[in-house]
């Protein structure tokens, strides 16, 4: 019987970042001996392998390489997950799913990943969020007391801080690191998101920015095509952020006049209409000004052309996500190419969601164009 297990334990402990010695110090032998079993010259002693497997938080099904019904099995429980986070619904399954999982496969960053997605979705269904105002402030605060209180976004944290312990790419990275930020900042853990937002890279010093400085020709348009995408998406977040949260801005004019003024770059850039992703911020942009010109602007009829604009950015992005590489062709990002499965997904509440904000009044008027029916479905 070909039994590769010192190949098993050498892909283990570089998956773990661990030393022969860190190994041999835990099993009390000698590195040497680690060294001869990852060379195929001999075979741990059987009372060992419980302890081996213990280590790398594997079963001994694993260890001996008899993995492909439970590898099978790990794919299905992602793919479930995956699909079930994507459609943003009733997370309570999901989640007992995941930890019955992590049970199992103590090992796998991507079911900590998916936990922490799954709570954090959960999390504002259960017990959402609050913010408040002060007399005087121009600005809203979080309400630490209460959202400190919401158990899945703590257990949500618990699964992002051990997610971050795995060797996960420097994208899942990036994502498990901005939600960990937000809502240490959202249950008033200000420094944890302070000290954590403070460890990563400067924009200037972003992976984008620095290979669109690193080559020359069309390699170069190509990734100043993304770095162009990628900042401008990044823009919009802190603009809309920034807007939301400081009343002076978005009670006046100015609120509205910096979504549809975003909204207006995003269609010079992608002059061409082909905006890919760039549709579901453009979307939002004119969603976020219709509500503040409905809410505090000059009338119904302006906020409803910014509805109507970002409900037709809202159709042309449901109708490219998940159709293959999509490609982009106007000037400033022609060589670039991207996965149109890979854009963000859109919630089955997505228009519930806006409803729920939007005046009532504003609310019967797109209620009866039977255009925007789906909106209430």
């Amino acid at each position: 019987m070909n039994i590769k297990i010192g190949e098993k334990i050498k892909q283990l402990r570089h998956r773990d970042g661990r030393k022969q010695e860190d190994l041999a110090n835990a099993l009390g032998v000698s590195p040497q001996a680690i060294s001869r079993w990852e060379a195929n010259g001999g075979y741990p002693d059987m009372e060992l392998i419980p302890a081996i497997a213990n280590y790398f938080n594997i079963s001994i099904d694993e260890l001996f390489g008899y993995s492909k019904d439970r590898g099978d099995k790990l794919k299905a429980i992602l793919s479930k997950a995956d699909k079930e986070i994507g459609e943003n619904g009733d997370m309570t399954e999901c989640v007992e799913m995941l930890r019955a999982a992590i049970e199992e496969f103590p090992s796998e960053p991507k079911l900590y990943m998916n936990l922490g997605l799954a709570l954090d979705l959960l999390g504002w269904k259960k017990h959402g969020a609050r913010s408040y105002t002060k007399d005087g402030s121009d600005y809203t605060y979080e309400d630490t007391e209460y959202n400190s209180q919401n158990v899945y976004w703590q257990e949500a944290l618990r699964a992002y801080e051990k997610a971050l312990t795995f060797d996960i790419s420097a994208e899942e990275r990036d994502v498990m690191t901005q939600r960990m930020v937000l809502y240490y900042a959202k249950m008033g853990y200000f420094d944890k998101a302070t000290t954590l937002a403070s460890k990563q890279n400067s924009l200037l010093m972003s992976r984008e920015v620095l290979l669109s400085l690193a080559n020359e020709g069309e390699t170069r348009d190509k990734y100043q095509g993304e770095a162009i995408i990628d900042v401008m998406n990044a823009l919009k977040t802190v603009v809309v952020n920034s807007v939301c949260t400081k009343i002076s801005v978005f009670t006046k004019k100015e609120g509205v006049a910096l979504m549809t003024e975003l909204a207006h770059l995003y269609e010079t850039v992608f002059s061409d209409g082909r905006c890919g992703v760039g549709h579901y911020h453009i979307c939002e942009l004119y969603l976020h000004a219709a509500l503040y010109e409905a809410r505090f602007g000059e009338g119904a009829e302006k906020a409803l052309d910014h509805f109507k604009k970002g409900f037709e950015h809202k159709k042309i992005y449901e109708s490219i996500r998940c159709t293959g590489e999509y490609q982009y062709s106007s000037p400033l990002v022609t060589k670039v190419t991207f996965p149109s499965e890979n854009f963000p997904s859109l919630t089955k509440t997505f228009w519930k969601g806006w409803m729920e904000i939007l005046p009532e009044d504003f609310k019967e008027r797109i209620k009866a164009d039977p255009n925007y029916s789906e909106c209430f479905e």
